[in-house]
């Protein structure tokens, strides 16, 4: 019932996951005493006091570590290693963990273990987060006006939509604190990120509909070098950063690069808007206009479909 709930919550978030895996299967298949006595095998672990501990000192970790206590039972520990290993053996050559903050101390003997199993440490990467303040009128909201308990995802997409949930976590690095402006989130106004960039789509989607509404068809090419006005420049060459900025985010685990990037691509649009008409000017640089803002549109559409944003076409 717990992981339905959980299901239908992220469900909401536009988070999907291929695979639910259960900790109870590494149990009932043996995999954990499997993974104990490969590591005994290969001489990374010892008996001592009547339990079983891995050598994790020796690959970095500040003292060894329990993996079977002195009455039998394995230690989540243990059960760390099984599950990491299982998913090298389903044939992934990198496993990326996201952790809370307090398990930072955790990262050293999850490595050790890891090279003991027989994996390269730089194959398990840890991504750390950070914890996320919700605020309202300027004060932390602690606790949820609904349960009195700590506010949850589902009462957050309630009150302030899936978008701008999604939109101001991938705003900050994960490894720096949020202060998600609960307020701001649900302003209809460019002083909100989220709103100011999905605005932008929706102006372009309405430029396109006047256009056909005027009988003007839409050549998707032109002559560009027709396009010298400042605001129009500008826009070109941000145009021209986002190949390699989607290369250098995926590469560092780094999507606020990419939220940036539309937010900053979307406020260069809106000053061509205001400053460059595409209605009542000559053809071919109605052509080359229409051409630039159909390039907009297709990469506002592309980073937000990378955030899991939607891109309204009206607003």
């Amino acid at each position: 019932e717990k992981l339905e709930a959980l299901k239908e919550d992220l469900e909401r978030f536009n988070v999907h996951f291929d695979v639910w895996f259960s900790e109870k299967t590494l149990h009932e298949a043996g995999k954990i005493r499997e993974a104990c006595d490969f590591l005994k095998a290969k001489g990374w672990a010892y008996e001592k006091g009547g339990a079983l501990w891995l050598k994790s000192t020796e690959f970095g970790d500040d003292k060894d570590r329990v993996v079977i206590r002195d009455n039998g039972v394995p230690t989540y520990f243990a059960a760390d290693i099984a599950y990491h290993t299982d998913k090298f053996q389903r044939g992934f050559d990198r496993v990326i963990n996201l952790w809370g903050a307090d398990h930072h101390g955790y990262i050293a003997r999850m490595k050790a273990a890891m090279q003991c199993m027989g994996y390269k440490p730089e194959q398990l990467e840890i991504l750390i987060l950070q914890m996320v303040r919700l605020i309202r009128d300027g004060e932390e909201v602690k606790m949820s006006k609904r349960t009195g308990q700590t506010v949850t995802l589902n009462e957050l997409i309630d009150e302030v939509g899936t978008d701008a949930a999604r939109f101001f976590f991938v705003m900050r690095s994960i490894d720096s604190q949020l202060d998600f402006d609960l307020d701001l989130a649900k302003k209809k106004s460019n002083d909100n990120p989220v709103f100011y960039v999905q605005y932008a789509h929706a102006r372009i989607c309405s430029i396109l509909r006047q256009v056909a509404e005027a009988g003007i068809s839409v050549e998707g090419k032109g002559r560009y070098t027709l396009l010298t006005h400042p605001a129009e420049v500008d826009l070109i060459k941000k145009l021209g950063e986002y190949p390699e900025l989607i290369a250098t985010a995926a590469r560092e685990r780094a999507v606020q690069m990419v939220a940036h990037y539309v937010y900053e691509l979307a406020g260069l649009f809106h000053t061509a808007y205001n400053q460059c008409r595409i209605l009542g000017v000559e053809p071919d640089l109605q052509q080359a206009r229409l051409a630039l803002v159909l390039a907009v549109g297709h990469v506002v559409r592309h980073a937000l479909g990378i955030l899991g944003v939607s891109a309204p076409e009206k607003m």
